[in-house]
């Protein structure tokens, strides 16, 4: 037969089927019949003839909606444009003026320029603020497209126009507005910091599995509201934006909507120049179980794609890269015609009938209410599974030739008059050409048929967005009874740190109103932390319970899973962990609910390794403890260089909300989280606490008595055991922390029996505390030279202890040496800087030079330097307690 013949019958053969197909759509069961029949041809396929189709994760490069699936528009298309035109031009004017007025202040025009219509479609009629119930939508907005959002805050009169000439400038007479949404900065309209790109994503997705773990607990009642996470498409090539979203379809959370905005632009260029960041992301989201909306095309698009009955012009669609296509956004439409119909005959003829100008104009999806529109109306709508809407956009869109499309726009920040005039032009501003030069904004009149409308539609979904509010009450003090039986130690038997504080949450859990409230966080390291006893009192949380009998069901503390279980146990994921720690430590004010986080983990994984969303959580005012277990450098014994932590401590200083301590005492632990429980949920302060917790048994002392000692705890220093000599010629302070106390107990001895030397021993909780209050009270005196001056805890507290200082801790050298300016007195530092080693305590100890041997030294060389020792004296020392002087430096090796 000849090939032409073969062809045609194919031809044929190929419109009896796809006519077969439409008939079964159209009168035989619509859509979901025509899948299952679908699905019945390949299975019949493959076992009748071993057919086997070729897999494919993506589907063709075409919208998912078909135009005659879309849902009416519900709003004025001819307004809800008016409206996005003046948000345009006032998001544009705010960072030209401010770079006028300030070279080089920045911000960003061209991501909220291909954002516009994502958003305003969102905002006029799915943003709910309110449901009826108490319930809402959250946000999720991307960082760059900040502009955008204050420009509709302007246009719905809740950010003055004064506001808006000083963005970016926020030290200026009556404030300004920052650069990216920050809730610190503006803690009553911004909620989620998202700048720091990938954190978005994945704060939405543990933000969502967060609001059904509060369902399931009862604690929250279900009401429909949805997380909306805003992207670029550039974003997701972060970590943190792709780890994570199995967990979501794992959880069935249909209360999650991502919405990339595709412009196929990173910040110096294209995304995926080579390739298709649509298809990539559809194939991705799709394998991990994703509900996948494609919003490729806008409405001109339509009528050409219905015609395409062979599917020539979608597989010319999907043969043209990401790289090619934003050449065609910048080129005319003469260029467009010819390379991407010119390859084929029966393409040009399908746009025969368009002008050059009318293929320039036609519009992408993402560009289109209609079908934005369409896409938000099917997420919505959707059970069962997350979603993400992938939509089409041209980067800075509007700019012409200022930088649509173009590989500069993201820095673009200023335009001249004739781009002015031709972005005010396009969109109708009216703004008069004399007056174009200071670009000024524009707000019509309240009265207006455009705030009119836009106001409605706010009215109609509960309220304005973003905003932020503290919705908890409240709580009441925890009852002293909780915490006396560690005031008590535990007369010789021996403890842990870690011990004591799982052994307090577990007397909290029981509370009946606060115990409820409590939300233990671990990443898969319960075992380690000795916190199994909780699984049989509050069970893991599952959202679909526990559908297998465990492998220990025959033990007392076998692995419970329940629905309505309190423990978020995460796997091994920090990052998940955190941001189900953010969640929670933020429910005061999304939520109205006091959940109180405790998330323990090992120190070495926290600040070190999810900083930046520890970060976040400080700018979200986040509440909470995290509970650094297994901490310090010697404590954790045989693990080594990437276990052992002794910097975290020195990693927490920078965060400013943040309060850490290294307790060395259950009774310390105890009042340390009663303080800040009462801080945080009680008084209702915008802090966050960082404790560390150590896994070796040691013997825990009663609390010293006096009033001293609470305040001391909390400060960050008080005097834990004096000498027993206060009168000896020789006298000296040891300041220790965490679990290096015990060594410095046993130089305080040591320094007593063999060198006639009495030593006080100091207990430093904070060094942290101890830095903030002394650099308080010195920029206090500069700013008052005249008045009489403050004196720092820290040297009020020592100023009447004699002889030198010596300090220390499992941490590096840096962190008391932070306070050598306000110790009244010589300090010697002893830490661990350098990498870890496997080795047991002692020997760790002896190798970072921290244990009770070095000590006693450091203690007589700096009273040789006081001239109060004898040379001879500590080369003696150094021969009987048997140290080496020859040994590498720890620091270095």
């Amino acid at each position: 037969m000849a090939q032409t013949e073969t062809d045609g019958q194919e031809v044929l053969e190929t419109r009896e089927w796809v006519d077969s197909l439409d008939y079964v759509l159209s009168k035989g069961g619509g859509p979901v019949r025509a899948g299952r029949l679908l699905q019945q041809l390949a299975l019949h396929a493959r076992r009748a003839a071993g057919v086997n189709l070729p897999f494919s994760a993506t589907t063709p490069y075409q919208n998912t909606i078909a135009s005659p699936q879309q849902p009416p528009f519900p709003g004025s298309q001819e307004m809800e444009r008016r409206i996005k035109s003046l948000v345009r031009w006032n998001a544009l004017a705010m960072v030209v003026r401010a770079n006028k007025i300030q070279e080089g202040i920045g911000g960003h025009i061209s991501t909220f320029a291909s954002a516009a219509t994502l958003y305003e479609v969102a905002f006029n009629h799915f943003f709910r603020a309110q449901i009826e119930g108490g319930d809402r939508d959250f946000v999720y907005f991307q960082g760059h497209a900040a502009p955008g959002i204050y420009a509709r805050a302007y246009l719905e009169g809740r950010i003055p126009k004064e506001k808006l000439e000083n963005f970016r400038r926020e030290l200026k007479p009556g404030g300004g507005l920052s650069s990216y949404p920050h809730p610190w900065l503006m803690p009553n309209f911004w909620e989620f910091p998202t700048v720091s790109m990938g954190l978005g994503p994945i704060q939405a997705i543990y933000h969502a599995r967060f609001i059904r773990y509060l369902e399931n607990r009862g604690l929250k009642q279900s009401t429909g509201g949805k997380v909306w996470a805003f992207l670029g498409d550039g974003e997701m090539d972060e970590p943190e934006s792709l780890g994570s979203i199995t967990l979501a379809s794992r959880e069935n959370l249909d209360n999650l909507i991502f919405v990339v905005n595709c412009n196929l632009q990173r910040l110096d260029g294209p995304v995926r120049g080579n390739g298709k960041i649509i298809q990539e992301l559809e194939a991705i989201f799709r394998g991990a179980g994703w509900n996948v909306i494609k919003v490729i095309w806008g409405s001109d698009w339509d009528s050409l794609i219905r015609g395409d009955r062979d599917g020539l012009l979608v597989r010319r669609l999907g043969e043209i890269s990401d790289g090619q296509y934003q050449k065609y956004f910048v080129e005319s439409g003469a260029y467009f015609r010819q390379n991407l119909f010119g390859t084929d005959p029966r393409l040009l003829k399908m746009v025969e009938h368009l002008s050059d100008e009318q293929l320039a104009r036609m519009r992408l999806g993402g560009h289109d209410p209609i079908k934005v529109h369409a896409a938000y109306r099917a997420a919505v709508d959707h059970t069962g599974s997350p979603t993400i809407i992938l939509a089409k956009t041209i980067k800075g869109y509007g700019l012409g030739e200022a930088g649509e499309g173009k590989n500069i726009t993201h820095q673009q920040k200023k335009l001249n008059e004739e781009e002015l005039e031709m972005f005010r032009s396009r969109f109708g501003i009216p703004i008069p050409d004399e007056e174009l030069h200071n670009a000024p904004f524009y707000r019509p009149s309240d009265d207006s048929a455009e705030l009119k409308y836009m106001q409605a539609r706010r009215q109609q979904l509960g309220g304005y967005m973003p905003q932020r509010k503290v919705r908890a009450t409240p709580l009441k003090p925890v009852p002293e009874s909780y915490f006396e039986e560690f005031y008590k130690g535990t007369e010789g038997r021996e403890a842990s740190t870690t011990m004591v504080f799982v052994r307090l949450l577990a007397k909290l859990l029981r509370d009946p109103e606060l115990g409820k409230l409590i939300v233990p966080i671990i990443p898969d390291e319960a075992r380690t932390f000795g916190m199994e006893a909780l699984f049989r009192q509050v069970g893991i949380y599952s959202s679909v319970g526990q559908l297998y009998e465990p492998v220990d069901m025959d033990t007392l503390l076998y692995y419970k899973e329940a629905k309505d279980g309190q423990i978020l146990e995460e796997g091994i994921t920090e990052a998940g962990s955190m941001c189900s720690f953010i969640a929670a430590g933020t429910a005061y004010a999304n939520h109205g609910i006091n959940t109180i986080p405790f998330f323990i983990y090992y120190s070495m994984f926290g600040l070190q390794r999810i900083g930046d969303l520890i970060w976040a959580a400080a700018d979200m005012r986040c509440r909470g403890f995290l509970v650094g277990g297994t901490a310090g450098r010697t404590t954790l014994a045989g693990e080594g260089l990437q276990h052992q932590d002794g910097h975290s401590h020195v990693l927490a200083l920078p965060v400013p909300n943040l309060l850490a301590y290294d307790p060395a005492f259950a009774y310390e632990i105890a009042i340390i989280i009663q303080d800040g429980i009462k801080r945080m949920y009680v008084d209702q302060e915008s802090i966050f606490y960082y404790l560390t917790v150590t896994n070796e048994p040691l013997p825990m002392p009663e609390m010293p008595k006096g009033e001293h000692v609470r305040e001391g705890i909390l400060r960050g220093l008080y005097r834990f055991k004096a000498s027993e000599a206060p009168d000896a010629k020789l006298r000296v302070q040891l300041l220790g922390s965490g679990t290096i106390m015990y060594e410095v107990l046993k130089a305080q001895t040591i320094l007593k029996e063999k060198y006639g030397v009495a030593a006080d021993v100091w207990s430093v909780t904070s060094y942290k505390e101890l830095y903030r209050d002394a650099n308080d009270c010195e920029r206090w005196n500069m700013l008052h030279p005249g008045e009489s001056p403050r004196v720092p805890f820290v040297t009020e507290s020592l100023k009447e202890a004699p002889g030198p200082f010596i300090a220390a801790s499992d941490y590096m050298k840096v962190l008391p040496e932070s306070l050598a300016k306000w110790v009244p007195g010589q300090l010697v530092s002893l830490g661990t800087d350098g990498f870890g080693r496997s080795e047991n305590r002692a020997a760790l100890r002896d190798f970072f030079e921290v244990d009770a041997k070095h000590i006693v030294l450091a203690t007589l060389v700096a009273l040789t330097r006081e001239k109060k020792v004898s040379l001879d004296l500590v080369k003696q020392a150094i021969h009987d307690l048997g140290i080496d002087v020859e040994k590498l430096n720890p620091a270095t090796s």
